[in-house]
């Protein structure tokens, strides 16, 4: 198997000793790595190694060579080593170079010698220098070496090359399944997992029953060609046959190997009783080896004591792997408590055995320093001399270290991205994740698109599911990558399935309300978010409680909500309490009313500290009028970020009510809010702009606000440009521009516009006077609580004009409506009407009354009505308009509320009455 990348298996596979490849795939497999070589760009053999690949005079040995190499090779095996390596030495020394494939394998083994995989190294090396019977054997040897970093540094590239030299000297039933799988890996060489595959189904036609295992591999559902659980099962089902046969004949391998076919995650369906036995057989063979494969897979199973008792054992029998394997169980704690002690102890011994997964993670323990003391230093000097191995997880956790730093260890992101270079190369997915990231964060480096595709990619296909989840984000995102909902959802679901947390976040979210809302899968959403949450992320539940809240994707749930926000803030997430203060003010007890806006904005929620501060500034919403309580709330929301807030300031600022008036202070904080993208702000001073009001008039600037403004939608601003196009204030005179700007403004509610339209309609102001269209945007605006608009089209009906068909009953009815609700012109109309007995009958008491109220509103021709009824009582029935005017306002200043009154009396006097009726109406 492949393996995952942060799961570090032990490197003798219990399944790689079966490989068996057949003289018959000798052709196959020669012509396989030619075009690999050719098609994936390997990089070319370092200039230290060439001779091990030049050819050369064949070596010659006659038959008392093979006669002195065979009196070596029976020493070695009667136990005679002292003998057999003098021997063997000697004959490597006369230009015998099979004699050094044999050292080699004393110290590769430890027969006889303490096992030195270095020196083992330095052997084959010497035996690879002309063709002889052994180039092929030494060279599969050396390249495991150097595909394991086992006594060298570690290079793929290296090993590949001498797999392939391997297969070429004959020995293809011991190096293409190696090939193979560094092709399926894309390690050493560029990943060409159907190349792989092909390697693997010759092998297994010329009777090599572990590929089947492989394939398997290959074809299970995230496996790492394609997922055809058929093709998977078929394959897996063939090799337990095969791994069976040899089990029964005592291979303690192919017993712990059909265990895990057997196990949770097993290619045949977890049997626990069927992986116990096989099991248990391989741990009756006493070989450490298997005990410490059966420990591994009892602690899985969840039998701590047992398995930790096997691993030890194993590891005092000086099994590496077990001493590594225990250091790690006792160290995690995910079975045990943690003893980190022995722990330390049995990590370091396998560290100083060779084992650098032990070295990666007791280096990687010391930094964290949550279980082990903290020592960093310890803890880098251990992984450096990892990656000085070329160990790729050791490189990976180096770049990762050193690009993101940590409190007191700063980042370095020139030496991280050397580290994940070399992490990449070396055949760490992790380490290729990483590079991708940086590549589309631009961490370290110019952020770059196609690498950062192509490397998250490589990582998401050898199984990191970050990296699948990284992708499908960027889609999403469609930022430095193109935005792409399909390819999103695909990698983004590659990821949930491997379990990532964050992954179920983004795509529940995209499902909710995001790129992939319109795909009916809001079920899904939940489940997706449900599960996050549950396990621990915060911002699911807080994506979760906002739509229980706002109805987004799921029904309104106020009880839900409150339970997903709550523990979102309990978890500590940073929007949880906005988010809380908004749900108490919108959909909480009592939401809406003033109560549930003081909870909000003590809660923190801006938008409820701006409705607070201008319902006091208003004295609205069931709250009195309070100066400094509207500032203090307003500043405060303002100080949050809130745009709006910074609008009601400005604006009260400039028109000097409530605060004193300052005008500098005002556009201070208009300008606060336009930056904060709010647009009425932006059409307030849009508007100044032009019309040069409180500012310096800046028509192109003013012009360019309301535009802005526009784009978001604000109505506002289309009226004033509208109305600024159609009568040519401040721009160019533009009649269609601004009919057009009006028209879409008052269509959309704005009562102003309407009325604005239907008054230009009316007077044939910038278009061709029209009565029914006048008529038509007049009622608009009227129904739409525009005062003007229906006494405007009120005493056009009574009387007749601008074109409009009279109607006396419905012209008194709209007047009636404006007069009621306070229009002081509706109310002067209406009293003259009354008097003159016009669309009414006459009612003189009536008529002094709606003149009496639009006088008190200050309406001259009311005002002026009402003089003139008392001059005439006076006798002085030819007093002109101004003496009239003049009279009036000295006798309101010297005698107000009480002079207004007796003018109303006097109404009641029917020529007083006549004389009032013929004061001429205000112009519209």
């Amino acid at each position: 198997m492949l393996g995952h990348p942060l799961r570090r298996d032990r490197r003798a596979s219990p399944w790689r000793h079966l490989m068996r490849v057949s003289p018959l795939l000798l052709a196959m497999a020669g012509c396989a790595t030619h075009e690999v070589q050719r098609d994936a760009a390997v990089p070319p053999v370092p200039a230290a190694y060439v001779d091990w690949f030049d050819g050369g005079r064949p070596v010659d040995m006659g038959g008392m060579d093979w006669g002195r190499m065979d009196f070596a090779r029976q020493a070695a095996e009667k136990g005679q080593y002292e003998k057999a390596i003098a021997s063997f030495k000697a004959l490597g020394r006369e230009g015998m170079l099979p004699a050094y494939y044999d050292l080699g394998k004393l110290y590769d083994k430890g027969q006889g010698v303490p096992r030195d995989p270095a020196l083992a190294a330095k052997y084959y090396a010497k035996a690879l220098h002309r063709p002889n019977s052994s180039l092929g054997n030494a060279s599969v040897k050396l390249g495991d070496l150097y595909l394991d970093g086992d006594g060298v540094e570690r290079n793929p590239t290296l090993a590949f090359y001498l797999y392939r030299q391997a297969i070429e000297a004959g020995e293809a039933d011991q190096a293409a399944a190696k090939l193979a799988g560094m092709l399926a890996r894309g390690e050493g060489i560029k990943r060409n997992p159907q190349r792989a595959v092909a390697l693997y189904q010759k092998a297994v036609e010329a009777g090599d029953g572990s590929a089947l295992r492989e394939l398997a591999d290959a074809y299970r559902p995230g496996g790492w060609y394609q997922a055809a659980p058929a093709k998977a099962k078929g394959y897996a089902q063939r090799y337990a046959e095969y791994a069976r046969a040899l089990a029964q004949k005592g291979d303690v391998g192919a017993m712990t190997d059909l265990a895990s076919l057997y196990a949770r995650d097993g290619l045949l369906g977890y049997r626990p009783e069927e992986q116990r036995r096989w099991l248990m057989k391989a741990a009756d063979s006493g070989d450490p080896d298997a005990l410490g494969k059966v420990g591994e897979a009892l602690l899985e199973q969840g039998e701590t004591q047992r398995g930790l008792a096997m691993l030890e054992q194993a590891a005092k029998a000086g099994d590496v792997e077990s001493m590594y394997h225990l250091g790690s169980a006792l160290l995690d704690g995910k079975a045990v408590t943690p003893r980190p002690k022995e722990a330390e102890s049995w990590l370091a011994k396998a560290a100083d055995q060779g084992s650098t997964n032990a070295t990666v993670t007791l280096g990687r323990a010391y930094i964290a320093g949550d279980v082990l003391p903290p020592a960093r230093r310890q803890g880098i000097q251990l992984l450096q001399g990892a990656a000085q191995k070329n160990d790729p997880l050791a490189l990976a956790v180096l770049g990762d270290l050193y690009l993101n730093g940590k409190e007191d260890f700063p980042a370095q992101p020139g030496k991280a991205i050397d580290y994940l270079k070399r992490g990449q190369q070396a055949g760490s997915s992790y380490a290729t994740a990483q590079l991708g990231e940086a590549y589309l964060k631009g961490i370290g480096v110019a952020p770059d698109a196609r690498k950062a595709e192509s490397l998250l990619k490589q990582a998401a296909q050898q199984g990191q599911d970050y990296a699948a989840r990284l992708l499908g984000e960027a889609y999403l995102e469609g930022q430095t990558l193109p935005a792409n909902p399909d390819a999103a959802e695909r990698w983004l679901r590659k990821a949930v399935v491997a379990g990532d947390t964050t992954a179920m976040t983004a795509l529940g979210k995209a499902y909710l309300d995001g790129p992939l809302a319109d795909r009916g899968q809001s079920e899904k959403a939940v489940s997706l978010l449900t599960r996050a949450a549950s396990q621990g992320d915060d911002y699911a539940m807080v994506v979760l409680g906002r739509a229980y809240r706002d109805g987004t994707g799921v029904p309104r749930d106020f009880r839900q909500a409150k339970r997903w926000l709550e523990k979102a803030r309990d978890a500590g997430h940073d929007s949880a309490e906005l988010a809380l203060a908004r749900l108490y003010r919108k959909h909480g007890k009592g939401a809406g009313n003033i109560d549930a806006i003081i909870h909000a904005a003590r809660l923190g929620d801006p938008a409820a500290m701006a409705d607070l501060g201008r319902a006091y500034l208003d004295g609205s919403n069931g709250v009195p009028m309070d100066v400094q309580k509207a500032y203090r709330w307003l500043s405060k929301a303002s100080r949050a970020g809130h745009g709006g807030a910074a609008a009601s300031l400005g604006r009260a600022y400039i028109k000097g009510n409530p605060f004193p008036k300052d005008v500098d202070k005002g556009l201070d904080y208009l300008k606060t809010a336009v930056a904060r993208g709010h647009t009425g702000a932006m059409a307030d001073l849009g508007g100044m702009l032009l019309r040069g009001e409180h500012v310096s008039a800046d028509p192109q600037r003013g012009v360019q606000l309301l535009q802005r403004a526009i784009r978001g939608g604000n109505l506002g601003a289309m009226q004033t440009l509208g109305q600024a196009y159609l009568q040519g204030k401040g721009v160019s005179r533009q009649p269609q521009k601004g009919i057009a700007l009006l028209k879409r403004s008052a269509r959309q509610g704005n009562a102003y516009a309407a009325q604005v339209l239907g008054e230009a309609y009316l007077n044939g102001t910038g278009v061709d006077k029209d009565p029914a269209e006048a008529k038509q945007w007049l009622t608009r605006a009227a129904n739409a609580g525009s005062l003007s608009s229906l006494a405007n089209l009120g005493r056009a009906l009574l009387y007749g004009r601008d074109g409009l068909t009279q109607d006396e009953q419905k012209g008194i009815k709209l007047l009636t409506r404006a007069a009621d609700q306070g229009h002081a012109g509706a109310q002067a109309a209406l009293g003259r009407a009354y008097l003159r007995g016009e669309g009414v009958e006459k009612d003189a008491a009536k008529g002094a009354e709606y003149l009496f109220r639009a006088a008190r509103q200050g309406h001259p021709t009311a005002r002026l009505a009402l003089a003139k009824a008392y001059l005439w009582q006076q006798g002085l029935e030819d007093a002109n308009q101004d003496q009239a005017l003049l009279w009036l306002d000295q006798t309101l200043e010297s005698r107000g509320e009480a002079a207004l009154r007796t003018m109303r009396d006097l109404l009641q006097n029917d020529q007083a009455a006549q004389a009032a009726s013929k004061v001429p109406p205000t112009p519209r």
